[in-house]
């Protein structure tokens, strides 16, 4: 596992012992099973990943809402993804694409068995005021590194 962050960048990579296209299935079609329930922004029911590029990633709430905080914006499978990061510095839905960033994975066949995920998050800077400690929380132990932490255990179990 690595991690790094550069000023406007959040890079984490990660090995996964499931073959590749176990992996994006389950990061797509399963999301709701390995995503960190503390990072939901509200109480969730459901959470729904639309495989397809003009897609959306959201949470239905226990109330019925829907909390559209992602647009799918490549859709390769089972190599690459693209999405969108609707959510401002102060975890609200960000409505204004100007000032989104965007999350690529990769995910890379290592053997049969093996995948390595490249995860980068980038352009945090179009957040705008307040985006350092946006690209902190996503890049700190309890952002990404859990997330994929979780995807891992997952698939392990």
């Amino acid at each position: 596992m690595s991690t790094g962050t550069t000023s406007t960048v959040v890079r984490h990579s990660i090995m996964i012992e499931a073959p590749v296209e176990k992996v994006f299935s389950v990061f797509t079609d399963d999301i709701g099973s390995w995503w960190p329930p503390e990072h939901h922004l509200g109480q969730v029911a459901e959470m729904v990943f639309e495989a397809r590029v003009g897609g959306h990633i959201y949470d239905r709430m226990t109330d019925g809402t829907e909390s559209h905080w992602a647009r799918v914006l490549a859709y390769e499978p089972p190599t690459r993804l693209v999405f969108s990061w609707d959510v401002n510095p102060t975890w609200q839905i960000e409505v204004d694409p100007d000032r989104t960033s965007e999350v690529e994975v990769r995910f890379s066949a290592q053997g049969p068995n093996t995948t390595r995920i490249d995860l980068e998050h980038r352009h945090i800077e179009r957040h705008g005021q307040g985006w350092e400690q946006l690209r902190d929380a996503v890049g700190s132990e309890g952002g990404w590194p859990l997330g994929l932490g979780r995807l891992r255990e997952r698939l392990a179990a």
